[in-house]
């Protein structure tokens, strides 16, 4: 784990406690269970974006991947840096952040890239669209997954 991860979950967990609940999000996730990538994913929005709301959602008990996989995530990120920046230059800063974990772990990302303003008049989360069964044709797939359970190891 990030050295400053545990700093990150316990200054989110104050949020979190506000928040809608997020275990409505993952059923089939054992809410003790560790999951690195997910930690790494908040610890590096939280460092590069300082955001003000940050929820990261594991998605991939909706698609095609073994259980307990940390493959497709959305994240909503609520951020003052966002200001003044298109939807496209906020969603590169999120990638440029997680760009390591794109390239190795992470199959599919959702970004929600909000300034406060926008999320303080429209808190909404937003609905991914069932799965396509498209990771069942990316032969990276297997490799990616390899991957997230070979961090999990470590």
């Amino acid at each position: 784990m990030l050295p400053t991860a545990n700093n990150c979950l316990r200054r989110f967990s104050q949020t979190l406690t506000t928040c809608r609940p997020l275990m409505n999000h993952r059923p089939h996730m054992d809410p003790s269970a560790i999951r690195p990538i997910e930690t790494t994913v908040r610890t590096k929005l939280t460092q590069a974006l300082s955001p003000e709301h940050l929820e990261v959602i594991n998605e991939s008990h909706m698609h095609a991947v073994p259980p307990g996989s940390e493959s497709h995530f959305r994240v909503v990120v609520v951020s003052p840096r966002f200001e003044g920046l298109s939807l496209l230059q906020r969603h590169r800063l999120v990638n440029d952040a997680l760009k390591e974990e794109l390239s190795s772990c992470i199959h599919a990302l959702a970004i929600q890239a909000k300034t406060p303003q926008q999320w303080s008049s429209d808190p909404k989360l937003g609905k991914s669209p069932p799965c396509m069964g498209g990771s069942k044709h990316d032969h990276s797939m297997a490799d990616k997954l390899q991957t997230g359970r070979d961090s999990i190891k470590n």
